[in-house]
């Protein structure tokens, strides 16, 4: 099956709203914009929580595994959340928390995680959710301090006092304020006495802000950026405005809530449409997807959304496992993939389980933006098949299309306008102010190019990010997300992932990650390489110029997230992945290539 063929195949109803669209063109440059109404009535993250509380207090809007391995679920109903958090709240002023003063937090999704998050918000105070890899036992604790000074935090929130401590005994933290959900340390509040007092009614303002986040940081020293209230609150009604869909959304999610993508366009998201969130302890990462895997064998989901690596195990246990199957396809409407470009041929694989576990197709959407932009600024909310797509804007979002210099005709800039994007970023006024161009639109750095050059409601489709395009030393032009996922799709599963190299040589490399249950089906190690070789053979039988790979590595190994090389989002770090790699970089490009390096013509 392919996404771009025709199909008689029905799609169970996703109950999305029609789409629309406006289109103003500029000479060579283009301005989408989508003109369906949304509400602005909530201009603050901690509203919803009191609608529901009121509306639905029995309803579940949290559930979490009560310990590794626990069965059955600790769950929070809004009406509990409501109070635990008016009390949080009155425990974080009693310790000097108030607004403009920032709550760090180093933990893990989790109950305890969101409420006192909501409770500080709703002092409007900011929060600040660093990944945990900044500060877990045996981290190098230089970004966490570079996050410290940066946002100098008036207090901390740790889920395990004990799991953070190198970081919690680190000079740069040193007198302030720790909160600890277990294992507290002499001096630290415990999160329970935090939560004992008299409850404090929300002071929050639109304006005021809601979250510092910190960028990934892959072209340099992560920016804190600034997310409002109305930021926040805003792109959840924005999402909400592309469905025609009463009934309250119920995912199981991993997306780590230090990220835009988790905290707000998932967490956020089903707090703002009544939902309820099982936060999934798993990882999209081989030997930590078992989890994942037990909750979703639990859980009947009504919308799930993964990065590109997850979907890549979840197929195979799909296409294995006819009872997940049956359960996974149960109720769910939407099938969403973010944080990187998904191989179309796992997008089929999901698609031909459906239809025979169903007997019809669910469609596929897809997301795109960034933290600045709230994250959403465009996603596909029409029935889809196809993979690559970015879809077309938000509810009350404008996307200027400006042609990139040098590149080709079909070949776009997107930047992005809506109040979903945010002012900028903490004590940073020249670099907020050199995102934006002169029409008030935010540059995000990425390229686009039209589905279909005539019809611009066709959608957009992702067309790699700026600064990793690179060109050989031919002066041949590489588009290297586009080929990293074209040669991920080739292999057809043999490979969880690859890193494209080539900048000033003679051509492209790649060098690839196994994925190893994928290639114990395959075969011996022969038959992988076999699998490996005809794959990108048939890829370059197909491309042209830039797009065509002379040379192949497969690695020892998986990407190492203790470095960043693999994001907790689950995607590599394609430059941080060939820094890291110097030897095996040579060895690709090496004049004498060894066996172990595949030489295409």
């Amino acid at each position: 099956m392919d996404g771009t063929s025709e199909t008689h195949a029905p799609f169970r109803d996703a109950r999305y709203a029609p789409p629309a669209l406006e289109v103003e063109r500029r000479g060579d440059v283009l301005i989408l914009k989508n003109p369906t109404p949304y509400s602005r009535t909530v201009q603050t993250v901690t509203a919803p929580l009191a609608r529901w509380a009121s509306q639905a207090p029995h309803r579940v809007w949290l559930a979490e595994r009560p310990g590794p391995g626990a069965q059955g679920w600790r769950t929070v109903t809004y009406a509990e959340a409501a109070d635990q958090a008016a009390r949080l709240a009155g425990g974080l002023s009693r310790l000097g928390l108030a607004r403009g003063k920032p709550l760090l937090i180093l933990a893990r999704n989790g109950v305890d995680h969101a409420l006192i998050g909501y409770a500080a918000m709703s002092l409007g105070a900011p929060i600040a959710p660093v990944s945990p890899q900044y500060g877990l036992k045996g981290a190098d604790l230089t970004r966490l301090a570079f996050a410290v000074e940066r946002l100098k935090p008036a207090a901390v929130y740790v889920d395990d006092a004990e799991a953070f401590a190198d970081a919690l005994a680190a000079p740069f933290l040193e007198g302030l304020p720790v909160v600890a959900s277990r294992n507290a340390r002499e001096g630290d509040t415990t999160f329970d006495v935090l939560a004992a007092g008299d409850p404090v009614s929300p002071v929050c303002r639109p304006e005021d802000t809601a979250k510092l986040l910190l960028t990934s940081g892959s072209t340099g020293l992560p920016k804190a950026v600034i997310c409002t209230h109305a930021n926040i609150a805003l792109n959840a009604a924005q999402i909400a405005a592309c469905y025609e869909d009463p009934d309250p959304p119920v995912l199981v999610n991993s997306a780590p809530w230090s990220h835009s993508l988790g905290a707000n366009a998932i967490l956020h998201m089903v707090l703002h449409r009544g939902g309820t969130l099982y936060i999934d302890a798993g990882q999209p990462v081989t030997g930590r997807f078992d989890e994942t895997v037990r909750n979703l064998r639990e859980v009947a989901t009504t919308y799930h959304n993964m990065v590109p690596a997850g979907w890549g195990l979840l197929v195979g246990e799909l296409e294995r496992d006819h009872a997940l199957a049956t359960k996974f396809f149960e109720k769910v409407r939407v099938l969403q993939y973010g944080g990187a470009s998904m191989a179309q041929s796992i997008l089929d694989r999901v698609q031909a389980v459906a239809l025979r576990t169903i007997g019809c197709r669910v469609t596929f959407a897809a997301g795109y933006g960034a933290t600045e932009t709230g994250p959403t600024a465009c996603n596909i909310h029409w029935l889809n098949a196809r993979s690559g797509m970015v879809g077309l804007p938000t509810p009350g979002t404008s996307v200027k299309l400006v042609p990139v210099a040098d590149g080709p005709p079909d070949k776009f800039e997107i930047r992005v306008k809506g109040p979903q994007v945010s002012p900028g970023y903490l004590g940073m006024a020249e670099a907020s102010a050199a995102a934006f161009d002169e029409d008030g639109f935010y540059r995000l750095g990425d390229a686009a190019k039209l589905a279909d050059r005539l019809n611009p409601s066709a959608g957009l489709v992702f067309d790699g990010r700026l600064v990793e395009n690179f060109k050989l030393a031919n002066g041949t032009f590489v588009v290297a997300g586009a080929l990293r996922v074209a040669a991920v799709s080739a292999i057809a599963g043999a490979v969880s992932d690859a890193v494209v190299c080539g900048e000033g040589r003679a051509g492209v490399g790649l060098m690839l990650f196994l994925d190893p249950k994928a290639a114990l089906r395959i075969g011996d190690p022969a038959a992988v390489k076999a699998a490996i070789r005809n794959g990108l053979e048939r890829l370059n039988g197909l491309a042209k110029g830039g797009g065509k790979v002379t040379r192949a590595l497969i690695l020892d190994g998986a990407p190492d997230a203790a470095s960043g090389e693999l994001t907790d989002k689950g995607y590599i770090n394609q430059a941080l992945a060939r820094e890291r790699r110097p030897a095996e970089l040579e060895r690709l490009f090496a004049e004498e290539p060894d066996d172990g390096v595949m030489v295409f013509g």
